[in-house]
C-alpha cells in the first residue's frame, strides 16, 4: 500500500480547486495586504483638537510635529538626505507646509528616523 501525505483526498482536491479557481486567474494574491503606513487624513475630516495618542510624550509642538512626520514617513523612508525626505511626503501628499518646512534643512544632513528630523526642526517648528 502506498503512503498518502495528503490530508483531504483527490475528490476534496478538487473542489478546493474549484473554490480557489477564480482566486488564481485574478492576476493578484487573493490575500489582504495591509499596509504599514497611516492612512492620510481625508479632505473633509475634523482637525484634531488634542494629541489622538494620549500619553505619547507629551503634546507640545515638537511632539506634534513628529507624529505628523511619522503618519507621511515610514520606516522605509530612512535614512535619506532632505531631498528624499522632501520628494517623499510629496508622494504620500503630504500637507504644503510640512514639505516647506522640510525643504528649508541643509542638504547635506541624513537623518535616521522621524524623531532625529523632528529634532533638527527644532523645539518650534512652523507647523499646523
Amino acid at each position: 500500500m502506498t503512503e498518502r501525505s495528503d490530508t483531504t483526498g483527490p475528490l476534496r482536491d478538487d473542489e478546493m480547486k474549484k473554490e480557489l479557481q477564480g482566486d488564481l486567474t485574478a492576476g493578484f494574491s487573493p490575500r489582504a495586504v495591509e499596509g504599514l503606513r497611516a492612512e492620510p487624513p481625508a479632505d473633509d475630516d475634523p482637525a484634531v483638537a488634542e494629541d489622538p495618542v494620549g500619553g505619547a510624550g507629551g503634546d507640545g509642538p515638537p511632539e506634534r510635529l513628529r507624529l505628523e512626520l511619522a503618519r507621511y514617513l515610514g520606516r522605509t523612508s530612512f535614512p535619506a538626505g532632505r531631498d528624499g525626505l522632501v520628494d517623499e511626503l510629496r508622494r504620500q501628499h503630504a500637507p504644503d507646509q510640512l514639505v516647506e518646512t522640510l525643504a528649508e534643512l541643509p542638504r547635506e544632513q541624513r537623518y535616521g528616523t522621524v524623531h532625529e528630523l523632528a529634532s533638527a526642526l527644532g523645539p518650534e517648528p512652523r507647523t499646523r
